[in-house]
């Protein structure tokens, strides 16, 4: 009996899952990145959710992988995509000028047609290319490395950026993952939470690695103030975690990175001219 509602839920969401693609039954939220030197926050990863009228909230860890095995996760993508793209170009219009990560499944990545569409969507609702972050992981891009880095580069030329989502639970070798077009690795949460408890090789070899190739390192899964404290002394430059912020709907998104970034200078450059600013006034004012 157990085999058999797994499977007829299996039936339900497979079934049900086009048409809510289509009637814009999903929604996104969106989990910021912080800048682990200056806690500034400036860009942010949007997931996908869905909530089965029946089942309730459906994880993406179920419904995804029933999207790419029958043949869905394009659509998928398209949605996600047009949807995030979308709500990037409000913010923008609101002076929210914020980068924006989106995950791509191992069939988008081997897609020919993938790079013209989402060029089209940046141009649509005005969103520099820069602006947006391809998270894909390590086994997608090795399906067919050729085909992929192919893909990547129509996209990389144009702006758009790459990051290894995952980065240590795949297969790539060293000389591969060199070949690849991306600009940032995101160390997997279970060797986050392997760290904090005490073993820190994978992710200290991690940083390493990545900085010596020249990408920004992402820890992800970063929940308590030790991790923190740890991937900073390791010199990890970003972090995302239920620590920073849950994954929130768009709308609360503008209070909550003005309340975050207000705290915090811009740069170390606006940081070096505010104390020049300082240091005139209090010259004029002896």
């Amino acid at each position: 009996p157990g085999q058999d509602a797994a499977h007829r839920r299996r039936l339900t969401l497979i079934t049900d899952l086009g048409g809510a693609i289509e009637q814009d039954r999903l929604t996104l939220v969106y989990q910021p990145k912080v800048t682990m030197a200056t806690r500034w926050v400036k860009s942010l990863e949007a997931l996908v959710r869905w909530t089965h009228p029946e089942l309730g909230p459906v994880s993406p860890g179920e419904f995804v992988p029933l999207a790419e095995s029958t043949g869905g996760s394009r659509r998928l993508t398209n949605w996600v995509l047009a949807a995030a793209i979308r709500q990037m170009g409000e913010w923008r219009r609101m002076g929210l000028e914020l980068d924006l990560a989106v995950n791509l499944s191992a069939p988008d990545i081997l897609d020919s047609d993938l790079s013209d569409a989402i060029l089209a969507l940046l141009r649509q609702h005005r969103v520099e290319s820069s602006s947006l972050l391809l998270e894909i992981t390590e086994s997608a891009v090795m399906r067919d490395a050729q085909l992929a880095v192919r893909n990547m580069q129509l996209l990389r030329i144009a702006g758009v950026r790459f990051s290894i989502d995952d980065f240590g639970t795949g297969h790539s070798s060293l000389s591969q993952l060199s070949t690849l077009p991306v600009d940032e690795l995101k160390i997997d949460r279970s060797f986050i939470s392997e760290a904090a408890s005490g073993s820190v090789t994978i992710v200290t070899s991690t940083i390493e690695l990545g900085h010596r190739m020249g990408l920004k390192v992402v820890a992800e899964g970063v929940e308590d103030p030790a991790a923190w404290n740890l991937l900073r002394r390791l010199g990890c430059d970003f972090a995302q975690g239920y620590l920073i912020s849950p994954p929130m709907p768009a709308a609360e998104v503008p209070a909550f990175i003005q309340q975050a970034n207000q705290l915090l200078p811009a740069s170390d450059s606006t940081l070096l001219q505010l104390r020049a600013l300082e240091e005139l006034a209090g010259r004029s004012g002896r």
